[in-house]
């Protein structure tokens, strides 16, 4: 009897260490520290860092929708790629599904308003493309931004890499130290390559993606440089310098373009949006005075002459005041 229950004791005690034991490794894989440097890692694969961007496919290939089925959809429409990469240059967050939900969110508006004010054919489909543009206006002022904010910084990002070239370090490592070193958005975007480069994408595919997704003639120069280097061997970190250099000097050229052209932007605003202005608070405060642009047949023409005047005018302004640099 004191046999059988002292092989009962120890095969409890055996239990009891084996269930220990599981709960620990249980723990230790869920919870421990090699769980979470993994989970850390798939969490840069899958994403740009803690500093937030779009995430990395791992087929390469970014999702119209959180919806399988409604990505399938969107998928068989080939312009909406252009979207997607409009999407992806602008830095913004939002899904090709999401972007098209708030173009046909503002549809509604857009059907209402005009009725409520009871504006002829014309004039309410003039305000409906008006409302519904406000989604693709808001994207490309977004993209605009970003592609200007991107710009200035990338002088002091060619000199980053120079200079981290001439230390000894090697290209795709500086680009890595660019990525969390340097502010946003452009430690995002060399960050985003070389998770691309780490994963297993070739250097030069990874850069020419880079370009793509910002698209500046100064950045395609870059890139230009860092491939043909890789080809036929050179000084990188010099040729680095010389972009650097070439950017600076052109981005004081383009201010001063800016500043001397300013007297020209501002007064083709106020001439482009003044009749607009005038015409809304005269419907605000006499319609019946108004109305009679489109309800008389010598209002609807003085109406197309003064839009197609108008509209040449606002053209012709900004050909003079666009100089290229």
């Amino acid at each position: 009897m004191d046999a059988i229950f002292s092989a009962f004791a120890v095969l409890l005690f055996a239990a009891v260490i084996l269930m220990i034991e599981g709960a620990w490794l249980w723990w230790s894989g869920a919870h421990g520290s090699g769980a979470q440097r993994i989970s850390k890692r798939l969490r840069l694969m899958a994403a740009r860092g803690e500093r937030g961007g779009e995430r990395i496919d791992i087929l390469k290939q970014r999702s119209y929708s959180r919806h399988p089925a409604l990505d399938k959809i969107l998928r068989r429409f080939k312009h909406l790629a252009l979207l997607d990469r409009l999407l992806l240059q602008a830095g913004v967050r939002w899904s090709v599904a999401q972007f098209l939900g708030s173009v046909l969110a503002l549809l509604a508006p857009a059907l209402l308003l005009p009725a409520m004010l009871e504006l002829p054919t014309l004039a309410a489909s003039g305000m409906l493309a008006m409302i519904l543009s406000l989604p693709w206006a808001l994207l490309m002022r977004t993209r605009r931004a970003r592609l200007v904010k991107l710009e200035e910084q990338l002088p002091e990002a060619a000199d980053f890499l120079g200079r981290a070239l001439r230390a000894g370090h090697s290209f795709a490592n500086v680009m890595q130290m660019v990525g969390e070193e340097m502010p946003e958005p452009i430690a995002g975007e060399f960050k985003f390559a070389y998770e691309e480069i780490n994963y297993g994408v070739p250097m030069n595919e990874a850069l020419h993606n880079l370009a793509m997704r910002v698209p500046l003639t100064d950045l395609r120069y870059l890139v230009i440089a860092v491939l043909i280097q890789r080809e036929s061997g050179g000084n990188l970190a010099e040729v680095l310098g010389n972009i650097s250099r070439l950017i600076r000097a052109r981005l004081r050229l383009l201010a001063q373009v800016r500043v001397m052209s300013a007297e020209g932007r501002m007064s083709a605003w106020i001439l482009g949006l003044l009749p607009l202005g005038v015409l809304a608070l005269m419907m605000l405060s006499n319609p019946a005075y108004v109305k009679v642009l489109w309800t008389d047949p010598a209002g609807v023409t003085l109406t197309w002459y003064a839009l197609t005047m108008a509209a040449g005018g606002v053209i012709w302004m900004r050909k003079v005041i666009h100089i290229r640099v």
